[in-house]
């Protein structure tokens, strides 16, 4: 496996996504999964949009083998839904050696239900490095080199309505121009939060403002509760003392055979 996939793997184990992370791992790893033959592109483009996950590519890759999954590992379903059967069929395999290696280094098997931004999250935490930020309509710049990249119009996200501010990328094609391949949008914060290596989040004036009174605010309340028991201590110490001093004697003692000092 790629580094970055083996990461992605490493990651769902952590967050409690790993079913659904094992079949994106298994789709990007094995033959391409749709086919789109040249006398039948419109109904095969019809027919794969019935499957986009709006936000992510990565996430429509899922949805195409959960579906297949449900119908029994149908070949007829792919040849109504221009899916690639032998493809689908190596993914299947891929994935069964991906959960027997998990096993093995006992890793747990487990799906984040209907809580996809998990998953979102494990494919930012992995391709950081491949994230590019929204520029104009339907382009972006690569955040580490500036290199300019496109949304390729066969992208579940090219037809979204709306253009995400941030995407992490799979891989990059050159044809007429720079498109990327296999595309999830993310939220700005997991950039910064899982590639602080390369990503900051630039603080306005009110929200630097912000924080330092809080700061200051969490500096007070540790002072105060440190004099509070330090005062704590000292009378604890204090009332120890009284307790351990040996009380006097108000008698008076007289020897034996001494004349008596009390007077008359």
């Amino acid at each position: 496996l790629d580094p970055p996939l083996s990461r992605m793997l490493i990651m769902s184990d952590e967050m409690g996504c790993s079913s659904e992370v094992l079949t994106i791992v298994s789709c990007l790893s094995g033959p391409p999964i749709w086919n789109r033959p040249r006398e039948s592109e419109q109904q095969a483009d019809q027919a794969r949009e019935k499957f986009f996950v709006g936000e992510s590519d990565h996430l429509t890759l899922w949805n195409v083998y959960d579906q297949w999954k449900r119908s029994d590992f149908s070949q007829a379903w792919c040849a109504q839904n221009f899916v690639h059967y032998k493809g689908l069929i190596k993914v299947r395999e891929v994935r069964s050696q991906l959960i027997d290696i998990m096993k093995q280094q006992k890793m747990r098997i487990s799906s984040c239900g209907t809580d996809q931004d998990l998953v979102r999250k494990c494919i930012c935490g992995s391709y950081f490095h491949h994230a590019a930020k929204l520029k104009g309509i339907g382009e972006y710049v690569n955040m580490r080199t500036g290199m300019p990249c496109h949304l390729h119009p066969t992208s579940a996200l090219f037809g979204l309505g709306y253009t995400p501010d941030y995407i992490v990328y799979h891989e990059l094609v050159m044809t007429t121009k720079e498109y990327m391949q296999i595309v999830t949008s993310v939220d700005g914060l997991w950039l910064a939060e899982l590639g602080p290596m390369f990503f900051s989040v630039k603080e306005s004036y009110t929200q630097r403002i912000r924080r330092k009174q809080l700061e200051k605010e969490a500096t007070a309340s540790i002072i105060r509760q440190e004099a509070a028991q330090q005062a704590e201590r000292k009378e604890k110490e204090a009332a120890e003392v009284m307790t351990a001093t040996p009380r006097q004697s108000s008698e008076h003692v007289v020897e034996v055979g001494a004349p008596d000092a009390t007077p008359p």
